[in-house]
């Protein structure tokens, strides 16, 4: 059996969007599945565009999802190179035999294939001018997702333009044959294309690779394909956030692809045993940022805490004064706020929001959530009696914390929560968080009474 070779294609012309991150996961899934090899290849032609900003973006990318390639820039391999900018004489030598075998032309500066059949010319309405067509049969293509296509080209294509620049359609089949490409895989709105390439790879005299055209990841609301300019679209957003990369994998092999049951959270060895191309699904894939979003919190609650706190140092060193705020304080201190925080939040992004009435006293009080409490029952007693009853109660564990609160409640003849919204948001602006208890202790008596009393005299 021929070994699998696959490639990812990439055009370093703009940020690394989710969706190219999905196509090169699949080819790598695919070719990590079946022991193929995994071709990264730059399509770098438009010089324009080309940025050396956004080639590092790829690299930095597909290194940070894990994505390894075995051939192409950075690791060379037999059939490189592997930058489209750097294969000109190679695509030249196509044209030159198109142009020998009858099935080129030259018009207008230009090179065009040539269609067989009979020609003849119609006016076109569309563009209001005279165009000549060709007699063919439809090009059939057997997709392995799509099943059969058939599309009708019966116009003369450009390969060459008048700059002398290769178009897509040439360079994308002739490194295909040029790098024995077996499977193509890639996104549904590529599915045009593809009769015109089939037509080339036949005039060429080349095997025709397998083509898999996945299905679009759709934006999040309202019809269309996700675009790099749609909210949650950029790879480099989620790494500069917190998130960890083997969340955004898990979720994005889950966007087209179904493992065969209702399993959500793999590993990534999973995901390679299971994936292949008969279980990619036809239909479009809806983005949902929220479901990444708690996909990510799930990998994070997962992770050692030792882990967790190494990672999340290092974010907070990214965070200028706040950062900085808060990893001057004690150790063991820092260590116990994260140990609060990793059930609670989705990236590490939210840390310094979620922990800041940990590190200083000059937090936020969300006014709406004060409103709302203020105006249940008599808050200002309540604070009153609970700071008054504080010396009594032992700050050693977040259970002792909550029977002295319980035992003063009884005493009131109330409830717990009597107790616990007002010094919620005494003590941390918000009605959100870890326990109440959890939070009290680790203020401690001293701080989290002061702070206390000090709200006392703002209600």
């Amino acid at each position: 059996m021929t070994q699998v070779r696959v490639r990812f294609a990439p055009s370093p012309t703009g940020f690394f969007h989710i969706g190219s991150a999905r196509t090169a996961l699949f080819n790598w899934l695919y070719a990590r599945h079946t022991g193929g090899v995994f071709v990264l290849r730059i399509e770098d032609t438009d010089k324009e565009r080309n940025s050396d900003k956004f080639l590092n973006l790829i690299y930095n990318s597909l290194t940070w999802l894990g994505m390894d390639w075995d051939e192409g820039p950075q690791k060379g391999g037999d059939f490189g190179p592997y930058r489209q900018s750097e294969r000109g004489e190679i695509y030249q030598g196509y044209v030159k035999k198109l142009l020998e075998s009858g099935r080129a032309y030259e018009k207008d500066g230009a090179v065009w294939f040539k269609h067989l059949g009979e020609r003849y010319d119609v006016f076109d309405d569309h563009r209001k001018k005279e165009v000549t067509k060709v007699k063919t049969e439809p090009t059939v293509i057997e997709d392995r997702i799509r099943g059969r296509v058939e599309r009708l080209e019966d116009e003369d294509f450009v390969i060459l333009r008048s700059g002398g620049s290769p178009t897509f359609h040439l360079v994308n089949v002739v490194d295909d044959i040029e790098m024995q490409i077996t499977h193509v895989i890639r996104g549904e709105d590529h599915l045009s294309n593809t009769s015109k390439h089939v037509e080339l790879f036949k005039a060429f005299g080349a095997p025709l690779p397998e083509f898999a055209h996945i299905p679009l990841i759709l934006k999040q609301e309202g019809p269309g394909k996700m675009s790099k300019r749609d909210e949650g679209a950029l790879v480099e957003d989620y790494q500069s956030r917190g998130y960890l990369p083997e969340a955004i994998v898990n979720f994005l092999s889950l966007l087209g692809w179904n493992p065969g049951d209702d399993r959500e959270k793999m590993p990534i060895e999973e995901i390679i045993k299971l994936f292949d191309l008969p279980g990619v699904n036809q239909s479009n894939a809806r983005f949902d940022e929220k479901k990444l979003a708690h996909m990510n919190m799930v990998y994070l609650l997962e992770l050692p805490p030792e882990i967790f706190l190494a990672m999340a140092r290092t974010y907070f060193e990214s965070q200028g004064a706040q950062g900085t705020t808060a990893l001057a304080t004690d150790e063991s201190y820092f260590r116990e706020v994260m140990k609060l925080s990793q059930p609670k939040i989705k990236s590490f992004e939210e840390l310094p929001d979620y922990t800041c009435y940990f590190f200083s006293e000059d937090f936020p009080i969300i006014e709406k959530v004060k409103t709302k409490v203020l105006k249940k029952g008599e808050p200002k007693a309540r604070l009153g009696e609970l700071i008054a009853a504080m010396p009594d109660i032992d700050f050693s564990t977040d259970e002792s914390i909550e029977n002295g609160i319980k035992a003063l409640a009884e005493s009131k003849e109330m409830g717990f929560g009597n107790y616990q919204l007002i010094a919620r948001l005494a003590l941390t602006g918000t009605n959100a968080g870890p326990s109440i208890t959890a939070i009290i202790r680790v203020l401690g008596s001293e701080r989290g009474g002061a702070r206390l009393a000090k709200f006392l005299q703002t209600i």
